[in-house]
């Protein structure tokens, strides 16, 4: 076992006539600070490039699999798509067009006198109500009869080949015992071509407005 005088007597310019352990440590050391130095001056920025192109390989990765998916699913949203555009073409062969309401107010009219019912009231409103693509006409409707022509007339009303919904409905009863139903028939037609694009200036002239 070396001591601390043996280690003190040996000449570092004669390493090469050392005892083997010292020779053993040297050598170790040696190893060891040529690992931190090659580690700070080289491989640390290695180490980090390596990282950031791993990072840089899973963006990638995901990215093409998220595009993959959209190229495998669109045919499917394409199909969807055409499906939307069928449903509502249907719905808005429902709505008539403006030169089609006159027609859509009398069938409402026979409706009810189909049934026996008398008119008090039939007051389309003065002004349609606007939406983008169609317009809601409400109308206060009073009728006099009896309970069962009023149902049929109701019935008749929603197999109407166009939109025509019943609301507020409330039935009164006179004096004399006949029963009269207040209502508020609201139909609707689409808007033509002009009609919509009105629609978009007066929506993009609100926005710039605020």
């Amino acid at each position: 076992m070396m001591t601390l005088d043996d280690l003190r007597r040996l000449d570092l310019k004669n390493i090469g006539s050392w005892p083997a352990l010292p020779k053993l440590v040297t050598l170790l050391l040696a190893l060891i600070a040529t690992i931190l130095v090659s580690y700070f001056v080289d491989w640390q920025y290695q180490i980090e490039k390596i990282d950031a192109s791993s990072r840089k390989e899973t963006v990638l990765r995901d990215s093409f699999l998220n595009k993959k998916r959209q190229a495998i699913d669109l045919e499917a949203y394409r199909q969807q798509l055409r499906d939307i555009e069928k449903s509502f073409g249907a719905l808005l062969k429902q709505l008539p067009s403006k030169s089609e309401m006159d027609a859509l107010l009398t069938d409402i009219n026979q409706a009810g006198l189909g049934r026996g019912l008398q008119f008090e009231l039939f007051k389309p409103a003065a002004t349609e109500n606007l939406s983008d693509f169609y317009a809601e006409l409400p109308i206060n409707i009073r009728v006099t009869g009896n309970y069962h022509d009023m149902g049929a007339f109701a019935s008749d009303i929603s197999k109407l080949s166009r939109i025509v919904l019943l609301n507020d409905i409330g039935i009164t009863q006179s004096k004399e015992g006949a029963l009269a139903m207040d209502v508020v028939a609201k139909t609707y037609r689409y808007l033509d071509e002009e009609e919509i694009a009105k629609q978009k200036k007066a929506a993009r002239d609100k926005a710039a407005k605020k």
